[in-house]
């Protein structure tokens, strides 16, 4: 039976307990379960077939949350960690060999492109930062001992966008595989391995678990691909994800179908709102036609997610009075939590801490999307009339002469 996407959500890697019959999954926070006499110590002898040994190796809990994230990414199977660098960092380095080379988005969260700049090749493996956006760029970068590309789509924070199938021909055309990081995007809006990508990562701790409790990471793909990944790095790595968490996340997964919807509703709302407002230059989200990839954006993502961007002329300014006067958004990092969330992202630190274009086309394309600065916006749950209202008095302290009373009803308008 092929299953919607709430019940799945809802039902799939959940089972009764066969002994209590308790509907809701269990926590197992046992670190060790008994076994068998013959059971061997070496993770090198492990066959995940044969129980549960150890939690860092596996656990019931754990392996409830791959299920259910495997059937939400029509995956084969996935592997789950304790945030989602862990996930990077340990497929980077499972993939990743002296001598190699890899090709990375110029733009991504900041700490893959900072392990990206410094401690990947300091081990003798060669990383090229290339527009994803651009295809003849990603060809260009490729060598004969290229390993993966690396794409996030919507990318972190410019919410440009990369065309998965495309990247994945040019990348499979040479031997590499492809890895994307979909954590803004989520199942809900767009399923890379339907695409043709290889990997797909997740920062469970956004999205997917929904209410900014717990840190999570999964990568999903095929089963051999995982198994070897799962034996040789993840738990070496000891990147292991607390049942606990495992747990908030799952229960956080039941509502993600239907938290998409309103957190899509409401962004549309908020973007129409700013577009309109005398302080704010430019709006970026890509379910607007303003968007510079609108088309990419309607054909690869069923859902436009929550997040979205925009930009002032007094950014540093303006982020000091939002984090003073704003009374229901946080002024905070992350994102995709039930709450709003927004933090001011300025273009000259970011180029000194985290990305270090090598074109002035690179450059350009930063400049397009995020200017001298931008604030990422998580919109959350809240009613989008109070989420405009809080934004709309804060910004009028920056500046008294900003007009009231928008109306919601411009939003059609927006979204046609």
């Amino acid at each position: 039976m092929r299953l919607g996407e709430q019940t799945k959500a809802v039902h799939s890697g959940e089972f009764p307990n066969p002994v209590t019959g308790a509907s809701a999954p269990d926590i197992v926070m046992s670190t060790t379960f008994v076994t068998k006499a013959d059971t061997a110590f070496s993770v090198e002898s492990m066959d995940e077939n044969n129980g549960w040994i150890y939690t860092r190796w596996g656990n019931p809990t754990i392996h409830q949350l791959e299920e259910k994230l495997a059937a939400l990414e029509e995956a084969e199977t996935a592997v789950a960690f304790s945030s989602g660098m862990a996930a990077i960092t340990a497929l980077l380095f499972h993939l990743l060999h002296a001598g190699d080379h890899a090709v990375v988005s110029d733009v991504a969260y900041a700490a893959l492109s900072e392990l990206t700049n410094e401690l990947i090749p300091a081990l003798n493996i060669e990383i090229t930062k290339v527009d994803m956006s651009d295809t003849d760029a990603v060809k260009a970068a490729l060598q004969p001992n290229t390993r993966l590309v690396y794409i996030e789509t919507p990318c972190n924070p410019l919410l440009r966008l990369t065309d998965i199938a495309a990247v994945a021909a040019i990348a499979h055309g040479v031997g590499a595989k492809l890895i994307v990081d979909s954590t803004f995007a989520t199942p809900i809006a767009t399923k890379p391995l339907l695409l043709d990508a290889d990997f797909v990562i997740h920062s469970l701790t956004k999205y997917a678990g929904g209410h900014g409790d717990a840190l999570g990471g999964v990568v999903l793909g095929r089963k051999d691909d995982l198994a070897s990944l799962r034996k040789k790095t993840a738990i070496r790595f000891g990147g292991t994800l607390s049942p606990f968490n495992a747990w908030l996340i799952l229960r956080g997964l039941a509502t993600l179908p239907l938290r998409m919807r309103v957190h899509q509703e409401n962004a549309f709302q908020i973007a129409a709102f700013l577009a309109q407002h005398p302080q704010v230059k430019r709006v970026i989200y890509p379910g607007l036609p303003s968007h510079p990839q609108y088309d990419l954006a309607r054909r690869q993502m069923k859902n436009f997610s929550g997040i979205l961007t925009f930009q002032v002329a007094n950014g540093k300014e303006t982020a000091r009075r939002l984090a003073e006067k704003l009374k229901i958004i946080h002024y905070a990092v992350s994102l995709g939590h039930h709450r709003s969330l927004i933090f001011y992202l300025e273009s000259k630190e970011l180029f000194e801490t985290t990305f270090k274009f090598s074109t002035q086309k690179q450059l350009d394309s930063w400049n397009t999307f995020a200017g001298e600065g931008i604030f990422r916006l998580s919109v959350g749950l809240e009613d989008a009339e109070d989420l405009i209202a809080d934004l709309e008095q804060a910004l009028n302290v920056c500046s008294p002469a900003s007009p009231s009373g928008f109306s919601t009803h411009s939003v059609a308008k927006e979204k046609q």
